[in-house]
């Protein structure tokens, strides 16, 4: 596997309330890890010089593709595939992972933020953005539901639930893909909630990725936005259960962006053209069905059609009288 670094969002992690001590300290550190890795990345130029050393590619990714467990099957299929490169990854936020963009730092980013994505190809960092798969938001929280939004299909009005009954609830807090969209529910649930700005104590910031939020959730029994890959692969280590499954879906859109002007962009640009190629796209569509029954990404951008709920269900068996039903 591809080596890995980890950025967390140093003005905010782990600084609201609600989060216990322990789960502050933690963030504290990877705070200032974070701080020396891009200044290492940004000032010294360490990653940039070397992009073409050994055959290697810097990519930026998300939290969630990485807490999801697709990353690596990823890497593992593009590193034995022609000209077999080598990932160097760096795992942040969508607001971090374009930033290093803007700076020319990696070479080629997988983000979840449509419309910041599209300001940065408007920009001129990236001459396209190249829709690349999907999944889906969802809302979990404790058990007990404190709030009482299990079986709402509005996303808006359970948040206004929760926020008429203070229950706690966790936020990415990190201008991530996830962050960005539980803003938007709370503009659209008519609640103001601005970045680095709580609007009451029941709300906390946590400055992390989608898998340390979820566990902080779950230690301290607050609901949270997450995507639904990453909340099914964590479930069993965490006592939080999927409690809002919007309808219509809240479509988590995922693209990748080659930047312009980046050190070893030949092969940035063949690996986003391998991540469109047939094999890649199946391993995407695949990814899940033996462990959860059902795809956890799709390849492309979302069906419109109103019939269209969710992501594919493995199909039964065709040649078997009596399928068994789907865990």
């Amino acid at each position: 596997m591809g080596s890995r670094t980890y950025l967390t969002t140093a003005a905010h992690a782990g600084a609201r309330t609600g989060v216990k001590p322990r789960a502050r300290a933690c963030a504290r550190k990877a705070s200032r890890v974070a701080l020396a890795v891009v200044g290492a990345v940004g000032a010294c130029g360490g990653e940039r010089s070397d992009h073409g050393a050994g055959n290697a590619l810097t990519l930026a990714t998300t939290t969630t593709i990485e807490d999801s467990g697709l990353l690596s099957v990823l890497d593992s299929a593009f590193r034995a595939s022609p000209p077999q490169v080598r990932l160097r990854v760096i795992v942040a936020g969508s607001g971090e992972v374009l930033a290093l963009g803007r700076r020319r730092d990696v070479a080629v980013l997988l983000t979840h933020a449509p419309a910041a994505e599209s300001a940065f190809v408007a920009a001129g960092f990236a001459a396209e953005r190249r829709p690349l798969m999907y999944s889906e938001f969802v809302l979990v929280g404790p058990p007990s539901d404190p709030a009482g939004v299990r079986g709402e299909r509005d996303a808006a009005a359970a948040l206004r639930r929760i926020s008429s009954a203070r229950a706690r609830f966790a936020s990415r807090g990190d201008d991530s893909g996830t962050h960005q969209r539980e803003l938007a529910l709370w503009r659209e649930a008519g609640i103001g909630v601005e970045p680095g700005r709580p609007p009451a104590d029941w709300y906390a910031e946590i400055g992390q990725g989608m898998g340390e939020t979820l566990r902080i959730a779950s230690e301290t029994e607050a609901y949270a936005l997450t995507d639904r890959p990453t909340f099914l692969v964590l479930q069993s280590g965490l006592r939080l259960e999927l409690l809002v499954e919007p309808d219509p879906p809240l479509w988590n859109r995922y693209a990748v962006l080659v930047v312009e002007g980046a050190a070893n962009i030949e092969a940035a640009r063949a690996f986003a053209d391998w991540l469109a190629s047939p094999a890649a796209q199946e391993l995407i569509r695949s990814y899940g069905r033996a462990r959860f029954g059902r795809s956890l990404f799709m390849p492309g951008v979302p069906e419109t059609s109103p019939q269209h709920t969710g992501l594919q269900s493995e199909p039964e068996p065709e040649s078997d009288p009596e399928p068994e039903s789907e865990p």
